[in-house]
């Protein structure tokens, strides 16, 4: 049975509205996940995060082996109870922390030695591994483990890199799972239009839950991220939700949409907050600069979230500048809020047919900058 229903499309985009049905409920698309890497999305309380709406949200297959140890999850109950959140999860494999993060990695046909990067201990992480993980962790939809291409890279290294994750997407297929787990599979390919192609064409013919576009947030410019989603949106099967990994601002998002995606992440709302800078739906506002020590009007009089509606930029500024941790939650507050009201208002606009409109609008008001 498919868990993902479309509910409606757009007619001048490749939007479109829909739910996926998953182990700890309803997942209504398009949707933000919030990412709790370490079992926590940095700063906020899981009541707050049901509080603005979300129902989804990311950990991470790496660092969840890393610190506090899987066995200690699994002892817990399962990454649900362990952290106290009762929506759904997504894991990610650990694929892209391991080519990132480690301090020395060996890579072989069934997976990756490496080192720790917190201790220097001596792991490894394949295929079998990262499925056998996400299955103890509990999580409502596991990622296939892959290799992520480096930006830039040539066409030969990103041709063996998307060999070799085909070929661990279909041992993640072959794995055991966890009762009501999705799986999805992951696109890569780099910066090429045929290896984008032949990717979508072998993670499809794998017939996995859904199908997630990687290896666009490396590097690479916003342009080029839209090229990448302009090949790939008219091959991705139509009747699976469509996650593009690790992106992005609010207008990266919207431009996602438009191309047909359902699922986002990215760490961008928690951390350009904790750096002082503020996401709207008509820009950015650098709420830690010194020309707003003296405004005391809220980061953004048309924001309903908790932060706007008691306090104001004059205030939230003291606070980062004097490292009070209620600086970093109010920021954190209000980006997350702004991102979860995006998805909100795309939702309601595709339901309304006035999607594209609204987009045309969005994406002009918005500048294609991202925060420092």
């Amino acid at each position: 049975m498919n868990p993902f229903t479309v509910l409606s499309t757009d007619a001048r985009t490749r939007a479109r509205r829909g739910a996926l049905q998953t182990a700890h409920g309803v997942l209504q698309t398009p949707a933000f996940m919030p990412v709790g890497t370490q079992a926590t999305v940095k700063a906020m309380a899981p009541c707050e995060l049901a509080a603005m709406g979300a129902e989804i949200i990311l950990g991470n297959t790496y660092h969840l082996t890393i610190r506090p140890g899987i066995e200690i999850i699994a002892a817990a109950g399962g990454l649900h109870r362990f952290m106290g959140w009762d929506g759904a999860i997504l894991t990610d494999s650990g694929g892209y922390q391991v080519f990132s993060l480690s301090k020395l990695r060996k890579l072989r046909p069934d997976g990756v030695e490496f080192q720790s990067h917190v201790d220097g201990k001596r792991l490894f992480l394949g295929p079998r591994e990262a499925m056998a993980i996400q299955r103890q962790l509990g999580s409502d939809v596991a990622m296939t483990f892959d290799e992520c291409t480096p930006y830039p890279c040539t066409h030969t290294e990103a041709q063996r890199s998307l060999d070799l994750t085909l070929r661990w997407a279909a041992l993640c297929r072959q794995q055991d799972r966890a009762p009501g787990q999705l799986v999805f599979g992951i696109v890569q390919g780099a910066l090429f239009q045929d290896l984008r192609a032949q990717a979508v064409a072998g993670i499809a013919d794998l017939d996995f839950d859904g199908i997630a576009v990687g290896g666009v947030s490396v590097g690479e410019t916003e342009a080029q991220m839209v090229a990448v989603l302009d090949w790939v949106a008219p091959l991705l099967p139509p009747a699976r939700p469509h996650y593009l990994m690790g992106v992005g601002t609010p207008r990266q998002l919207v431009l996602g949409v438009a191309r047909g995606i359902d699922m986002f992440d990215c760490v961008l709302p928690t951390r350009v907050g904790r750096n002082g800078s503020a996401f709207t739906l008509t820009g950015t506002i650098p709420v830690k600069a010194g020309r707003y020590k003296d405004d005391f009007t809220p980061i953004d009089p048309d924001c309903e979230c908790y932060a706007c509606r008691h306090f104001s930029k004059a205030y939230i500024r003291h606070l980062l500048n004097v490292n009070e941790i209620l600086g970093s939650r109010l920021m954190t507050v209000h980006n997350l809020h702004t991102y979860l009201e995006l998805m909100r208002r795309i939702r309601a606009h595709l339901e309304a047919g006035t999607f594209a409109d609204f987009a045309e609008d969005f994406l002009r008001r918005v500048t294609p900058a991202t925060p420092a």
